[in-house]
């Protein structure tokens, strides 16, 4: 079905990660299968190849209802503790309005601005810029930013950052991203576990003689297990291509929806550049690089990066939001230090320079709104 602006876009985009994660619950019974065929394999190494399959096919319609159970408690324990699980690995501790009165003020202003509840707000130190949101329900969300990210970007820069992870969750893509990342992590921790048993357990395939021992798998038996570890690998592969899937087409989308909430494409145009190169966060998984505003650690080739390049993203704003692309920044300016004793009653910093457009204010003029149109 054709997609005709932003809201269909976006509408055309779940049912696509709904599509993607059906895929996704497919690649755990294709796992099941692959160890069905390498158990039969070794219960019965003198049987045939087809015999061998059959009983595999037998072993998986037999099993299903207990690897569904087991797939629904992983899903289970992910939705309860996946947060927590986030939170130690990042090192992201939530703050108040007291905290970070500046960085809250904001994320409220943008929730207020649209009537929707306001997600926990959650500060990881690091010197990286980068920024991603999480959870599963609306008691879940949160939005974690670095603390690099809080002292480089002025207010319109972090206003528009906030903007596009709360797009992220007005969407749907974190309950999405977060439910691939589960059970994706199933299917690389079974094909892990495979391997290493095959590595460890010395285990051959080929049709060597019958005193080759009981590791040698001989006829059938051998093309079997063959066949095993083309469906892991093959299952393995496709669940990292589902996940880029997952990330990538989401951000153009978030992009639009951070412009659209501050009528702001420059912020959002300058968050990227000084984001750009400088968003690695130390020690942390490539799952929630995945979340992130920007994802550095991706692969050269497009097929497999998480993330669009900041190039691209940057054009489509230029070219559908009218903004203006300063172009890479070799190096970003000293950071203006605000001095939290100075805020007024309401926590907002003072400041000498005009306000910057945010939530409510006017509307661009005509020729530099994107086509979703004014509001």
């Amino acid at each position: 079905m054709a997609a005709y602006g932003l809201y269909t876009h976006i509408r055309s985009n779940r049912r696509r990660s709904v599509a993607l994660l059906i895929g996704l619950f497919f690649l755990v019974y294709l796992m099941t299968f692959a160890g069905a065929l390498v158990a039969e394999a070794f219960l019965d190494d003198r049987a045939s190849f087809e015999t061998i399959v059959s009983r595999a096919v037998s072993d998986l319609f037999a099993s299903a209802p207990f690897v569904t159970i087991a797939t629904a408690i992983w899903i289970v324990i992910a939705y309860r503790f996946h947060q927590s699980m986030i939170d130690a690995l990042t090192g992201g501790h939530e703050v108040t309005r007291r905290d970070q009165p500046r960085l809250y003020n904001l994320l409220e202003n943008l929730c207020i601005s649209r009537g929707i509840p306001m997600p926990k707000l959650k500060v990881m130190d690091s010197s990286a810029l980068n920024a991603f949101a999480t959870g599963l329900n609306q008691k879940q969300y949160s939005i974690t930013v670095t603390s690099g990210l809080v002292e480089r970007l002025n207010d319109a820069e972090l206003e528009a950052v906030l903007a596009h992870e709360l797009t992220h969750i007005r969407n749907g893509d974190v309950r999405m991203m977060v439910i691939a990342v589960v059970i994706a992590g199933v299917v690389s921790f079974a094909a892990e576990i495979f391997f290493r048993v095959m590595l460890r357990g010395g285990i051959r395939v080929g049709g060597g003689g019958s005193s080759g021992g009981s590791s040698d798998r001989k006829g059938g038996a051998g093309a079997a297990i063959l066949l095993a570890i083309v469906v892991i690998a093959v299952a393995w592969f496709l669940s990292l291509v589902i996940r880029f899937a997952l990330s990538r087409s989401r951000e153009y989308l978030a992009d639009a929806g951070a412009v659209e909430l501050t009528k702001n494409p420059d912020a959002m145009i300058m968050a990227l550049r000084k984001i750009e190169n400088r968003g690695e966060l130390e020690g942390v998984t490539s799952a929630v690089m995945e979340m992130c505003v920007d994802n550095p650690q991706s692969g050269i080739a497009d097929l497999f990066a998480t993330h669009p390049s900041i190039d691209s993203r940057v054009d489509a704003l230029v070219r559908m939001a009218g903004g203006h692309d300063p172009g890479p920044l070799a190096a970003l300016p000293e950071p203006d230090h605000i001095d939290t004793k100075d805020t007024g009653a309401d926590g907002e910093p003072p400041s000498s320079e005009p306000s910057q457009r945010g939530p409510w204010s006017p509307l661009p003029s005509p020729g530099s709104i994107g086509p979703w149109g004014p509001r």
